[in-house]
């Protein structure tokens, strides 16, 4: 019986390396993003009001530090910059179960290790959506791309699944320690990684920080299509960011869900976006770039106005929030087209300020977006802040349906 063969990227160490730290670290993460928010919920007691809160202190410092980052992600080898992003997650994550052990947790220190790993999640997003392109030839890019998210697709079926397993078993602080130790196996990973970047661009050519920024925003602005997608993302990102807010909230007070049984929800959105990894290349070749973004993000969000208006036993709202999860299909194939676009239409001196302000443009809006939620639910419930928030995400491919985005075939 013959062995099956490798092809494409699988054939290349230093990508497999990449990948496999990154699924690592995802999984982690997965773990971390059911346990965080139940740490507040469980452990704490915490309000709509805080939940909003603690979800935009780790969204906040994209708009605080984003630009920034993009010039420093330009300036410097992006290598050694998404390792100390890793080490630096890793100390900050395992801050909670320490001071859960010490009897000293409390908001304020989850407030802080949101604000604070946001911040090197800012960096570190920055740095690998910019370090691709130097790992892989450019006509890879896409093969790249579609198999970095199939990892975070198997990371959001297992993550998220196992949290809500380990938050029951081992309570909500221990279950974060995971992710923890994930950053470090990803760190580890990625110091094993043997292709020598480019040299960044000497710094005699360097024309002052505000001028980098402006220049990295100028990229974005001017250029129709980018402009099109960011704005959709924006908006995309406002709604998405009040309705996830309130997401964990609504199924396990409001329909009376256990931990484990919102884990394995998350986690069938997984499955989903693991299909579309498999066939975002495949689905863009049939359709063209443009009809697959427009299309993708549309019937990604349309199915989640069900979320808030189910209602019943168990065995009715279960399926039902299954199948809006499994829809995470189409928004799969959307984010590795929006990736995959910016990286091939960006020159590589340019791509961390362009990745940056698009970052700003569209991760600023998450916070916002859940502030407003939360502040809202306090006085009107989850369930209708919900809805609007599946409304507005449904009308973010408005921006490019009515741009230069919609005759994108290459």
């Amino acid at each position: 019986m013959s062995r099956p063969r490798i092809t494409g990227l699988w054939r290349q160490p230093d990508f497999v390396k990449l990948w496999l730290g990154r699924t690592v670290s995802e999984i982690g993460s997965g773990i971390s993003g059911t346990a965080l928010p139940l740490v507040a919920l469980l452990t704490l007691g915490a309000t709509p009001g805080q939940m909003g809160l603690l979800q935009a202190m780790g969204d906040l410092p994209v708009l605080a530090i984003g630009l920034l980052a993009g010039v420093w992600v330009d300036r410097l080898r992006r290598r050694p910059l998404l390792i100390a992003a890793d080490l630096g997650r890793a100390l900050l994550i395992g801050a909670i179960p320490l001071a859960a052990w010490l009897g000293r947790l409390d908001m304020a220190l989850l407030y802080g290790v949101a604000a604070l790993g946001g911040a090197l999640t800012v960096l570190f997003n920055t740095a690998d959506q910019s370090y691709l392109p130097a790992l892989v030839e450019r006509d890879a890019i896409m093969e790249g791309n579609s198999k970095l998210a199939a990892s975070s697709a198997v990371a959001e079926i297992s993550g998220p699944s196992l949290g809500g397993v380990l938050v029951q078993a081992l309570t909500a602080p221990v279950a974060v320690l995971a992710d923890a130790l994930s950053f470090l196996v990803s760190a580890f990973s990625l110091a094993l990684i043997r292709r020598a970047e480019p040299p960044p661009p000497p710094p005699e050519t360097r024309s002052g920080v505000r001028r980098e920024i402006a220049e990295g925003l100028r990229v974005v602005w001017d250029d129709p299509v980018l402009r099109a997608v960011a704005l959709s993302s924006a908006t995309f990102n406002f709604f998405g960011g009040s309705f996830a807010t309130l997401y964990s909230l609504y199924l396990v007070r409001d329909l009376g869900l256990p931990p484990a049984v919102l884990g394995a929800l998350i986690g069938a959105g997984g499955i989903g976006a693991l299909a579309g990894a498999a066939l975002a290349e495949r689905i863009t070749q049939r359709i063209g770039r443009g009809p697959a973004l427009i299309g993708s993000l549309f019937l990604g969000t349309v199915m989640q106005l069900l979320v808030p208006i189910i209602s019943g036993p168990p065995l009715v709202t279960i399926p039902v929030l299954c199948f809006t999860q499994l829809t995470d299909v189409a928004l799969a194939v959307f984010f590795i087209n929006e990736t995959t676009l910016r990286q091939q239409r960006v020159a590589d001196r340019l791509l961390g300020r362009a990745t940056a302000a698009l970052a700003v443009l569209t991760g600023g809006a998450l916070p916002l977006g859940a502030l407003l939620a939360g502040a809202l639910a306090d006085s009107w419930g989850a369930r209708p802040i919900l809805f609007l928030g599946g409304l507005g995400m449904v009308c973010a491919a408005a921006w490019m349906l009515f741009s230069p985005v919609r005759a994108l075939r290459e």
